[in-house]
């Protein structure tokens, strides 16, 4: 099992069970050392004291909070335990909302929640209830130095946590807006036919970084020496006919091996809207003749 990264007890009503927190999930980066481009020498961060004209041992630090210019009060580690809220230790469920109205733009971090030694049947009821009644779990939970409001729901085996941003964290660009009004039906007929015939299962192990694997290829071919070659610039034409460039999409389409067909579309009812502008392109050549 994976470090913990908080320990304590959920509570919601009078019920309260020990859990505990790990990580779900975290980015894989390739990371770079800095280097003297004189002699590739690793250079090396000296932490220096300008009062004394000196580096200075990393356990010689302290936390200072500047209330005036140049005026710094010194914080221990200490006082901030003494002055950490009854939730560094306890989880408290203040509320349940309804899963849809729970917008995902406000989630912040995903963190499994396990239950601890002897908390592993109140843990099962409570994620069984929030299953059958589609719920999510509104809580406050106190980690990394700062309060967290976060959002507990059941996943497809157990319990998953989600830090939250406030309200005032997340930036609501009012001029955010989409003009529905130029769609028309015809168009947005055949674009849901594309959608359609591109559906298949969500399964995240489809996906890879690519950028990541060409880093990783490029170390390589610097490694053994070889020519670093330039990655081919992607051909984006600009749409001049939309309902031209979907007709071409759906002929062209490659759906994912694991796409399912559609119920509701029939290849009756493709060919029939693809047909469209060509029967009108038709019409007006006989029009100009």
């Amino acid at each position: 099992m994976a470090t913990s990264i908080w320990k304590g007890h959920l509570t919601f009503g009078l019920v309260s069970f020990p859990v505990r927190l790990f990580t779900a999930a975290r980015s894989e980066n390739i990371s770079f050392n800095q280097l003297h481009n004189h002699d590739n020498s690793r250079i090396k961060q000296v932490i220096y004291c300008a009062a004394e004209d000196k580096p200075i041992p990393r356990d010689e630090i302290v936390k200072g909070y500047e209330y005036e210019k140049g005026k710094y009060v010194v914080i221990a580690d200490e006082d901030i335990k003494k002055v950490a809220p009854k939730t560094a230790k306890v989880m408290e469920i203040q509320e349940f909302v309804k899963a849809a109205d729970v917008d995902p733009v406000f989630l912040e971090s995903s963190y499994y929640m396990a239950p601890d030694e002897g908390g592993e049947k109140p843990y099962a009821l409570l994620f069984e209830a929030m299953k059958a009644t589609n719920f999510y779990g509104v809580a406050k939970v106190s980690m990394h130095n700062r309060e967290h409001v976060v959002i507990l729901r059941p996943g497809d085996r157990g319990m998953v946590l989600h830090t939250m941003y406030y309200a005032d964290e997340v930036r609501r660009n009012e001029e955010f807006r989409t003009d529905t009004s130029k769609v028309s039906e015809k168009e947005l007929a055949m674009a849901k036919m594309l959608v359609e015939s591109l559906a298949g299962a969500f399964e995240p192990e489809k996906y890879h970084d690519a950028y990541r694997d060409n880093l990783r290829k490029m170390i390589e071919a610097k490694i053994e020496g070889h020519k670093v070659v330039e990655t081919p610039a992607p051909h984006v034409a600009p749409v001049i006919d939309i309902m031209e460039a979907l007709r071409k999409s759906l002929e062209n389409r490659k759906p994912p091996k694991t796409a399912t067909a559609s119920a509701g579309s029939s290849s009756e009812e493709t060919e029939a809207v693809a047909e469209q502008p060509k029967r009108k392109r038709a019409a007006r050549k006989a029009k100009s003749a």
